[in-house]
């Protein structure tokens, strides 16, 4: 395939920095945690950064004449009065991952760590190559204990051309495939997918590979309906009938970005799913950092898309119509 090279490059990074994650979680101490500045105080944590280092690192390492990332964090707050033993902390983690790793005879100082943190500042677009990175997508459930992913794509001339989702939590319950997963000691998954070459989930730890699918289920009576964990961003005006569904509809005035949702979607739609907007529109990748959409995401199987659409059309119109 056309990005081979690219495609074993992002499942080493997401594995590496999946792996730093998992052991941040497990032993997740205040000092840990802080807020962003910001309207909405959203948290961040030194997995957050050290995944966007080691990511960042490992491409900059292996494509070093055509790297530009589009990532969610920067290091601002790190270099503020006060930040010092979180900015140690997360070098210290991102060292012991390179060194574990061994394919990297490097160790990082507290300015490297923070200069790679800042190489995530690309704007991306329609042009060129462009690696778009969530180094820990799902902070809030991250920092409770709960699911989260580290989700990395690359963008070429703005389509989204390979996508990889380690997640160290799952499965919590079954993923309804012959899951290699479940056979793992640990828990923890990895999907990855490349244009024209379908969707493959295996265990974090690089074992057994297997192809899935999106399910092919028909009568929504059988199917299974997901949102955002996040009340912002759920909408629960629909019939729990619609239940493979799910929906995310943030709150009015959020702008999408890039990084939530490339990785994400080419997974799925090589798994031979459908990802679009409220008004069937496919997602758009190729104007910088924000998706323009109308009013919120739905993904679904191709049977069932279009029932789903008109639900969420007519719960729209009703909304609406309750509140000019």
């Amino acid at each position: 395939m056309a990005y081979d090279k690219e495609l074993a490059t992002a499942v080493k990074a997401a594995s590496l920095a999946a792996s730093l994650c998992r052991k941040v979680q497990k032993g997740l101490l205040q000092s840990d945690v802080r807020s962003k500045n910001g309207r909405h105080r959203s948290p961040v944590t030194v997995a957050d950064y050290g995944s966007q280092a080691l990511v960042s690192f490992v491409l900059q390492q292996e494509f070093p004449g055509e790297f530009s990332l589009v990532a969610e964090e920067d290091s601002n707050d790190l270099r503020k009065d006060g930040a010092g033993e979180m900015v140690e902390r997360i070098t210290e983690l991102v060292n012991e991952s390179l060194t574990r790793d061994g394919s990297y005879n490097v160790t990082l100082s507290p300015d490297d760590v923070l200069r790679i943190i800042d190489s995530g500042k690309s704007e991306g677009g329609s042009q060129g190559r462009h690696w778009v990175l969530d180094p820990v997508d799902g902070t809030k459930g991250f920092v409770r204990g709960d699911q989260y992913a580290v989700a990395l794509a690359l963008l070429d001339r703005g389509k989204v051309v390979l996508g990889v989702l380690a997640c160290p939590n799952l499965p919590l319950t079954s993923t309804g495939v012959d899951d290699p997963c479940r056979r793992s000691n640990e828990a923890g998954c990895l999907f990855f997918a490349e244009v024209g070459g379908g969707t493959y989930m295996q265990p974090l730890d690089g074992s057994s590979t297997v192809k899935v699918q999106v399910s092919g289920v028909e009568n929504p009576e059988e199917a299974s309906f997901f949102e955002s964990y996040e009340a912002a961003h759920s909408m629960h005006d629909l019939s729990r009938e619609m239940e493979p569904i799910y929906l995310r509809f943030p709150r009015n005035g959020y702008r999408e970005k890039i990084w939530d949702h490339a990785a994400g979607s080419i997974v799925v739609t090589e798994a031979g799913g459908v990802v679009t907007d409220a008004a069937g529109n496919p997602l758009d990748f190729s104007r910088g950092k924000y998706l323009d959409l109308d009013t919120g995401i739905i993904v679904s199987n191709h049977k069932l898309m279009p029932l789903v659409l008109n639900a969420v059309r007519a719960s729209l119109d009703e909304k609406s119509k309750l509140h000019p």
